[in-house]
């Protein structure tokens, strides 16, 4: 399997969801759970779409 990839999957519970590889293979995200493949599908669209222009909110410093 070529790296990046999105890889659909099927859960244990019949929901779907997507992971996102890097290009060592290693899982970098893992999506929300949908309830037909089609949304998963979707999901996987969005990201492509939208991905390129997400900024960064670091949230990480205490308030």
């Amino acid at each position: 399997m070529a790296h990046p990839s999105f890889i659909l999957k099927k859960a244990k519970n019949d929901q779907f969801y997507f992971v996102l590889t890097a290009k060592n293979g290693q899982v970098i995200a893992q999506s929300e759970m949908y309830t037909t493949k089609a949304a998963a599908e979707n999901g996987i669209e969005s990201v492509k779409e939208n991905a390129p222009a997400a900024s960064m909110d670091d949230q990480s410093e205490a308030a």
